[in-house]
């Protein structure tokens, strides 16, 4: 059998047009095994369209999507990985060269191939939690967690694999020792870099728990009135309600006071002030703004109230009180109540709208 597979294998390098000797068998071993890796893969992603024809798999649909470019360098690399272990001195031998080539390909190959997994494994756990309304608190904190676990871990997996590439290496081994080991301003840099960051990172973690802030929260930063888009390791992106983004260091919600409009729920009242006569009538100006409330799908029915609140040389300021059930809603119903009512006023009730009176004396 081993004479059998032997013949085998010269007669493929022969095939290639060149008999190896005790230097060069590595990089032949490359040829062989990147030519075996890419059929391999071709062979699979037939098989994978042939499966999506017939039936449609949603996680196959997503293995391919996401794990497709990474996936056709990372099978070659494994081939000559495989194909640089033969040891075989009565024909091959193995190279340093190539041998160093396959280890850096298959290490760097298989991080990417890793953290493509980490995403698909993240939209496997979080597509059927729906984040768009306001009211999904409990869906929303589940998938702030999962992306912010998700981004530490791709964190921890490109350190180790740019550790294990120094460590791999001799002469980057020695230099990376003696920059850990030096004294001076490069050691002071570094523990202050360091201290930045893990501050970041416990303040990531602390916001994954205690859920300050949530995927999709509203909240008022900076005098700025968005919603939170984006939770990394070491910023928040807060889009604002013109479309801008505000971008935000994650220490911030930790340390800074900021308002949170959906923090365990998201319905909120709201208010609209009129400045009108003292002559209006307010009986008849509550009865219309509950009928315009309870004709508007928006209002949530848990809190109506039209009171006069405060007084000026001129006129009355009446305050009418709605809820919705999110900010959004509740900025929409008011606008619309405040339309109505005015021109109910202007319509019917002209003298109740502000009026500036001279009297003259004889």
């Amino acid at each position: 059998m081993q004479q059998q597979l032997d013949s085998w294998i010269r007669a493929l390098v022969r095939w290639f047009g060149y008999v190896p000797n005790r230097d060069l068998s590595g990089w032949i071993l490359l040829i062989i095994a990147v030519v075996a890796g890419v059929a391999t893969m071709l062979l699979l992603t037939q098989i994978v369209r042939m499966i999506l024809r017939r039936r449609g798999d949603t996680v196959l649909t997503l293995l391919r999507n996401h794990l497709r470019t990474a996936f056709y360098f990372w099978l070659p690399s494994l081939f000559f990985l495989l194909g640089t272990n033969i040891q075989s001195q009565r024909f091959l031998q193995r190279h340093p060269i190539a041998d160093k080539t396959a280890e850096v390909l298959f290490l760097v190959t298989s991080a990417w191939l890793f953290l493509r997994l980490l995403k698909v494994g993240e939209i496997l756990l979080v597509r059927s939690y729906d984040i768009s309304s306001d009211a999904n608190l409990s869906h929303r904190k589940f998938v702030t967690q999962m992306q912010f676990f998700r981004r530490i871990i791709a964190t921890l997996v490109v350190l180790v694999t740019f550790s294990l590439l120094l460590l791999s290496f001799q002469g980057s081994r020695k230099l990376g020792v003696s920059v850990l080991t030096s004294a001076g301003i490069v050691s002071v840099l570094v523990g202050f870099a360091a201290q930045k960051s893990l501050g970041n990172l416990l303040a990531g973690i602390q916001i994954a728990f205690s859920q300050q802030i949530r995927l999709d929260d509203a909240v008022v930063v900076e005098n700025e009135w968005g919603r939170i888009e984006e939770i990394n390791l070491t910023n928040v992106v807060v889009r604002l309600w013109d479309r801008r983004r505000l971008i935000l260091p994650i220490t911030y919600f930790v340390e800074q006071p900021f308002q949170n409009w959906t923090r365990s729920d998201a319905s909120i009242t709201g208010s609209i002030l009129l400045y009108l006569d003292y002559n209006a009538p307010i009986d008849i100006i509550r009865e219309k703004a509950r009928a315009l409330a309870e004709a508007d799908p928006l209002w949530n029915q848990q809190s109506f109230a039209v009171q006069i609140t405060d007084t000026t040389p001129t006129t009355a300021v009446v305050r009418v009180l709605v809820s919705s059930n999110d900010a959004p809603s509740n900025f929409d119903l008011r606008c619309h109540l405040r339309e109505e009512l005015i021109k109910f006023l202007r319509d019917e009730y002209p003298q109740s709208l502000p009026q500036t009176r001279l009297a003259f004396g004889k």
